[in-house]
């Protein structure tokens, strides 16, 4: 939302009236005469002051001149709307609230954001402040219409379209409405701090419904709501007497009647029923009794005013226009496309397997139900085989680690209370028991791993290590604090920032970032049972802490890197060596404390294939000996320089496909720049420095590509920010952009370096990073066949029963799915004809790679041969057919024999019998 205004300006707030008063008079605001007539109106109507007007038709002035498309003349309006947001956001001189803005220049929210981005049409137009703003306005906007929609569907599912005629007039289905969403909202504004929480947000929006469903009459209401209704009139607590009561007044036997609509709203919606009921009690009780007068709850028109309030203070959306389905707030056409991804069904006998799309709050319940069902065996307590791996050590971590989870519990729910409102504390107690159960689990897990690894029962250095203990339980809350997180706008798979968003704990727990990213592998690894997203989640953070900070200043990053130059010195090879195979074997325990191996292969030094010792704590060593290699450092860069080329491989086919011979020498001087000038990288990003070195070398080389169509490509790619090339850091606490950093900073210290690729004896060439598998294996999700129209191939597992609460695999497939499982019985030809219709009407397939700038190739067909022509060696296959669907034909015609075979075998023994 955009900056609250300054204290001179709170007091006029009070006199103004709502934005759909048009009958307001003006502001007595200083008169600007400047811009055009229509301008100077629009500014009067949203009583902008003089500064932010004049800057504002400068700025106008200036897109005009770059780009007059933007300003033509049915455009003009909106190009002057969009110029007065940008400045009074710069200014702190917002006099006008989002929706007042739109209405002035007849535009929606989504048609706003979009037109914004057309007119940054270079990087100092719109300010990191601005982008900001505009991603919280975005994200509150999508949890806003994803609560709207699922409150307009619950409410009819609850209340009956025509009800008797002995109900009273004012109880119509429009009031009813405008009462629930209006309370919500005035809820949702005075509880909740984060705006984009859309758990709380509907857990809270349950509470509401629940409380107005008890108000109302059994006869309007659907089953199963007007059973758990009367079954509360029954008990004595009739709902009249209800609303002016005081919560403090009832009995323990009124509480329990007093959730039994909760528990129905909860069962109907697959939510956890002690979440909500602790939201209900903790949160939204003390807020009906701070509104509640003596004679009930207040009229519509009185909580609309007091919303009114909340609205005008924080200058955002006015979430009331939902009810009346106002067109500025309605979502662009682009914004409902995932929901046509889904093919249309084919047979109308297929009803029973189709999967309807998601919701983003379905989405979220269903991941929190995923959570549950892994922790359901779970304890908040270490189990009998923890005490046992405890008791072994030659010194007992249990009280030690006892005391840390209590110490970091108070913590985390300070922290979660400042974040998220006061009344949610308890909420935040919740999630962080979540998190210790994960942490107990994973413990656990992980120590089973390194007594089969190393053959020993003895992990005392480190299961004392608090450095360890810290990293894995800030990773274990991270997982549950994402599942909840998620939030409307992730619905595209993107990942998107909230206010509790990684790095968040790790500023909870005082942890930092480098120390964090030595567990994230080890952890997806001990605990098989995360769901692909949770997996998605945490090599995102690994990647934010190898892209920046783990970059920062006060980081161990910069000792170890310092220690490593001091062993160069000594004559070791530097490191890591880029074209050696990169190696997922390396466990938190060697990163963090390298535990001993086996006693029976104990030496009086450690031996070859021992992990190494600790980092910022080296083993005591004779003086003759070296400082011994950091594992955790070497595996870090490896790490790096991985995700570095793959980030400068996308970026360069995008802009430089015509140049390949550049791609080495580029990658050359980012490697050489983050191995020897890895101080250019403190309290910088990774992309900074590949941007840098891209454009650098091509000015060397004369190859025509400016740092403008470098930022706008990489604008484009996944997981980035506009804050990477609009503030880049020059020099202490001065920050400028990225052109500036690599004129000022940049250039200055890579001038020599750089000039040598324009000479006849370059610089060596730095070796092509080896690009291995991903470490994080999805084994729980089928996977797309790359040519394939809706084709995916699931595990061969035994699929979860829905009791457990987890998607089996015919649930995780796309809606017109033909599931076929390698080693089973395949059933008729049919499925495979289906199969290559499919497959065949897959031209459309891959327009998202048009985004690239190399055309893309052409589709490759999957061929399954029904009548088992091809040989099983492959010698018939198309040219084209990648080796996986060889194989995958191959082991179709081979299958295919054997049931012929076995069927003949059947046919020839009942014969003989029948005989």
């Amino acid at each position: 939302m955009p900056p609250r205004p300054h204290r001179r300006a709170a007091s006029t707030r009070s006199h103004r009236a709502s934005p759909d008063n048009s009958s307001a008079p003006p502001p007595a605001a200083p008169r600007v005469d400047i811009g055009e007539a229509d301008f100077v109106a629009l500014c009067d109507a949203l009583k902008v002051p003089g500064g932010v007007r004049e800057k504002a038709w400068k700025t106008y002035e200036s897109l005009a001149a770059v780009d007059g498309a933007l300003v033509h003349n049915k455009k003009k309006k909106e190009t002057w709307g969009v110029c007065i947001f940008i400045v009074a956001v710069d200014l702190d001189e917002v006099t006008f609230t989002f929706t007042e803005l739109l209405k002035s220049i007849s535009i929606s929210v989504c048609a706003f954001f979009q037109f914004l981005k057309e007119v940054d049409v270079n990087m100092d137009t719109v300010s990191t402040k601005v982008d900001s703003t505009v991603s919280r306005l975005k994200k509150k906007y999508d949890v806003l219409l994803a609560l709207y929609h699922k409150f307009e569907r619950t409410c009819g599912l609850i209340y009956l379209e025509q009800p008797s005629s002995d109900i009273s007039a004012e109880l119509s289905s429009v009031l009813v409405l405008k009462n629930y969403w209006i309370t919500f909202l005035l809820a949702k504004g005075k509880l909740l701090q984060v705006e984009d929480d859309l758990v709380i947000s509907f857990q809270l929006l349950l509470c509401v419904l629940g409380y107005f469903i008890k108000l109302s009459p059994p006869a309007m209401l659907k089953e199963p709501y007007k059973s758990a209704v009367t079954a509360v009139t029954v008990n004595g607590s009739a709902p009249t007497p209800r609303r002016g009561q005081n919560r403090n007044t009832h009995t323990s036997k009124q509480i329990d009647t007093d959730t039994k609509v909760i528990e129905v709203l909860c069962k109907e919606h697959d939510c956890n029923l002690d979440e909500v009921k602790n939201v209900y009690f903790t949160s939204f009780i003390p807020f009906l009794n701070s509104i509640v007068a003596s004679n009930g709850l207040p009229e519509v028109e009185v909580l609309s005013k007091q919303y009114d309030e909340l609205y005008l203070n924080n200058k955002d959306i006015d979430a009331r226009l939902f009810l009346d389905h106002d067109e500025t707030l309605q979502p662009d056409v682009t914004s409902c496309s995932q929901l046509k991804r889904t093919p249309v069904k084919n047979n109308p006998d297929e009803d029973l397997n189709l999967i309807l799309p998601q919701t983003p709050v379905r989405a979220a319940m269903n991941n929190i139900q995923q959570l549950f069902m892994i922790l359901n065996s779970a304890a908040d307590k270490p189990s009998d085989t923890l005490i046992r791996y405890f008791n072994n050590c030659t010194v007992n971590p249990e009280d030690s680690i006892l005391k840390r989870v209590e110490r970091l519990e108070h913590i985390f729910k300070k922290k979660f209370a400042e974040a998220v409102g006061q009344g949610c504390a308890e909420i935040g107690t919740q999630r962080y028991k979540l998190g210790v159960r994960l942490y107990y689990r994973v413990m656990e897990s992980m120590l089973k791993s390194e007594e089969e690894r190393l053959s020993v029962q003895n992990f005392s250095k480190l299961l004392n290590d608090n450095i360890f203990h810290t990293s894995l339980l800030a990773c274990a809350v991270e997982v549950v604090m994402a599942t909840y997180g998620r939030n409307a706008s992730q619905s595209d798979g993107t990942s998107a920032e909230t206010d509790l968003a990684f790095p968040w704990i790790l500023n909870v727990f005082d942890l930092k970032a480098f120390d964090f990213y030595k567990v994230i592998e080890s952890f997806i690894k001990a605990e098989p049972s995360l769901t692909r997203e949770m997996i998605k989640h945490l090599e995102r953070c690994e990647h934010q802490i190898m892209e920046s900070l783990a970059w920062q200043s006060g980081s161990p990053l910069f000792d170890l890197i310092k220690q490593s130059k001091e062993r160069e010195g000594q004559g070791d090879q530097p490191e890591p060596t880029l074209n050696v195979p990169f190696q997922h074997n390396h466990t938190a325990a060697d990163l963090y404390l390298s535990p001993v191996r086996s006693p029976k292969k104990k030496t009086s030094g450690p031996p070859p294939s021992a992990p190494s010792t600790p980092d910022a704590q080296p083993a005591v060593t004779p003086q003759t000996q070296k400082p011994q290699k950091s594992t955790s450092l070497s595996l870090f860069y490896k790490k790096v320089y991985l995700l570095a080329y793959l980030r400068l491989r996308t970026l360069f086919f995008r802009l430089l496909s015509d140049h390949p011979e550049l791609e080495h020498l580029i990658w050359t001087l980012f490697q050489h720049t983050l191995q020897n000038e890895y101080e250019l990288m403190r309290d910088r990003h990774l992309d900074q420095i590949m941007m840098c070195s891209m454009y650098g070398i091509c000015k060397v080389k004369n190859v025509d590509l400016r740092l403008k169509i470098i930022v706008s490509a990489y604008k484009e790619l996944p997981n980035t920010n506009q804050e990477t090339f609009k503030r880049v850091l020059i020099r202490e606490e001065q920050y400028d952009s990225i052109i500036v950093f690599y004129n000022l900073v940049f250039m200055q210290k890579l001038k020599t370096n750089i000039l040598q690729y324009a000479s006849n004896r370059p610089p060596t060439l730095s070796p092509i990073p080896h690009i291995p598998r991903s470490p994080y294996q999805f084994s729980n999700s089928p996977r797309r066949v790359p040519a394939g129209n809706n084709i995916y191939i699931s595990p061969l597992k035994s699929p979860y029963k829905f009791s457990d609460g987890f998607q089996s695999p015919t649930k995780m497939t796309p809606r017109s799915r033909i599931l076929v499982s390698i080693g089973e019985s395949f059933g008729t030809s049919e499925k495979f004809q289906k199969i290559n219709q499919m497959v065949c009407s897959s031209d459309c397939q891959l327009k998202r790679s048009a985004e690239v700038s190399a055309p893309p190739k052409p589709l490759k067909r999957l061929r399954f041969d029904i009548e088992g022509q091809d040989e099983a060696d492959g010698s018939k296959h198309l040219p084209q057919e990648s080796k996986f669907q060889q194989k995958l034909a191959e082991m179709t015609s081979t299958r295919t024999r054997m049931q012929k075979q076995k069927l003949n075998n059947r046919n020839d023994t009942s014969a003989s019998e029948e005989k």
